[in-house]
């Protein structure tokens, strides 16, 4: 079966590298499923989610903000801020939730929530 090599990197650090067999991220335009020989793209990506099929057990990660491109079966993931959901600190980001919405509706606090509830979808826990 054909493979897409996939890369997913925040900005300070490689988050995951390796063999997938598709590929499903949230973009500004709607949600987007890569399969191996989908036409070349370029996306933005929102605060959002992307899956990683790799086989049974899809990986799941918060992806805070980038760039999704796909070329020749690899697709590359570029993120400000990304998570795999195993590592998301699911309490933390309900404080950051509560702190946020008590601090007032500007729009700083607006994106820490979009940020945090983002997290939480990525970890399976609703906002």
């Amino acid at each position: 079966m054909a493979e897409l090599h996939v890369e997913l990197v925040a900005a300070d650090h490689e988050v995951w590298s390796g063999e997938a067999t598709m590929v499903i991220a949230t973009t500004v335009d709607g949600d987007l499923g890569i399969l191996p020989g989908h036409a070349p793209l370029l996306g933005v990506l929102p605060n959002g989610t992307v899956q990683i099929r790799t086989g049974s057990q899809p990986l799941v990660a918060a992806v805070l903000g980038g760039f999704i491109s796909m070329a020749d079966d690899r697709v590359s993931i570029l993120a400000e801020v990304a998570e795999l959901a195993d590592e998301i600190d699911v309490e933390g980001a309900r404080r950051d939730i509560e702190q946020a919405r008590t601090s007032g509706d500007d729009e700083e606090s607006r994106a820490t929530v979009q940020r945090a509830e983002a997290r939480l979808r990525a970890a399976g826990q609703a906002p």
